[in-house]
């Protein structure tokens, strides 16, 4: 979760209370078959449980680093965009000048050649993450779970759900560009083509020559390859039968792990009956208290049961809610405030007007 703050553990227990109380249930009814309804026999014993449990743990451990692995890449590509937008921006500024130009234009002029380009470019970082924040198939499911779903309508708010994608671009780029890019399908590559052929016209009026102009066509080519990777990451979701496979074998191993831990706690509630036979007093009150605690410890099995099962189903959640990092879940990559903090910085750089301000996000969560 990319916060502001450390996310109290209260946040994780309130989005998983509803799990919490379904593996409390799962927990206390082999408790009640065992010891109120006599079933003695009813129980798995620990060690087929145990390497059960280590195989699960082994699967977990491996959806979440690919999980992670996902994560961090879209990180990377979006730390590129950051960079690749600081150097397209210095690099309009200084090369568009009149060194080369057939007509000499006013510094008005060349400022607002420098404006276009970099708010065009704006329009991009927009069209993209409006693109990456579109729904998949794979991701509604998780989208569409009730614990999410309140989640997320409690503590954040995403933006690209709320201001449409037309409100959004239209104030970056002209009405021609606007009916252009939106009669299209890929956006973010429309606006890139647009950006060619300006820079092309650019050329051919003298304002940057070759070399110039080869280098600027070279920084529209690494937009093209970063937008390419991260439509990779979105387009290609973690593959389902490894996903599916570990959702099962989780819930397997929850469900089962009941039945192997009242064993255990059977067992330490026998030592206790016979520590206390070889007690000296047995007509003390405590005594009798401590004796009905040992005929019954088989219930201290259900918290314990339920805090085993919450530790590997939540850990199995997170890893289902990071495998795809642009969703707009509260462990994804912040895209919406880094395409503002990349906006304030360039159109700075040129020394633009009317900066927008940074994102104020709700509960200091960052999308």
């Amino acid at each position: 979760m990319y916060t502001r703050r450390i996310f109290p553990i209260t946040g994780v227990i309130k989005w998983t209370r509803r799990h919490i109380l379904l593996f409390l249930i799962l927990a206390t009814i082999p408790v009640l078959l065992f010891d109120i309804a006599g079933l003695k026999w009813l129980h798995v014993p620990w060690l087929p449980l145990g390497v059960l449990g280590t195989a699960v743990a082994f699967i977990v451990s491996f959806k979440n680093n690919a999980s992670y692995d996902r994560l961090w890449e879209a990180r990377k590509i979006w730390g590129g965009i950051v960079n690749a937008s600081r150097t397209w921006t210095i690099m309009v500024k200084d090369f568009i000048n009149n060194d080369h130009s057939k007509e000499k234009l006013s510094d008005k002029e060349l400022f607002n050649v420098h404006r276009e380009l970099v708010h065009r470019h704006v329009a991009w970082l927009t069209a993209l993450r409006y693109q990456l924040r579109a729904d998949k198939p794979w991701e509604q499911h998780i989208k569409d779970q009730k614990s999410n779903k309140e989640f997320r309508e409690s503590n954040y708010l995403v933006c690209e759900d709320t201001i449409p994608i037309e409100d959004a671009i239209k104030g970056y780029i002209s009405e021609e560009e606007y009916k252009t890019v939106f009669a299209k399908g890929n956006k973010p590559s429309q606006l890139l083509g647009i950006q060619s052929r300006r820079l092309k016209e650019l050329m051919q009026q003298g304002i940057i020559e070759d070399f110039r102009h080869m280098e600027l066509a070279n920084m529209l080519k690494e937009f093209y390859t970063l937008q390419g990777k991260s439509e990779r990451i979105k387009n290609f979701p973690y593959p389902r039968q490894f996903a599916t496979l570990n959702y099962m074998f989780v819930w397997v191993f929850i469900i089962l792990l009941p039945f192997g831990i009242m064993q255990e706690f059977e067992s330490i509630g026998e030592h206790i009956i016979g520590d206390l036979e070889n007690h000296v007093s047995h007509t003390s009150t405590l005594h009798h208290i401590q004796e009905f605690i040992a005929h019954h410890f088989v219930w201290f099995s259900i918290p314990f049961s339920a805090l085993l099962a919450w530790v590997f189903h939540t850990m199995e959640a997170i890893g289902e809610s990071t495998e795809n990092p642009f969703e707009g879940g509260p462990n994804d990559i912040p895209i919406t405030d880094m395409s503002r903090g990349i906006e304030i910085d360039i159109r700075q750089l040129i020394e633009d007007t009317e900066i927008p301000k940074p994102y104020e996000w709700k509960n200091d969560i960052v999308m």
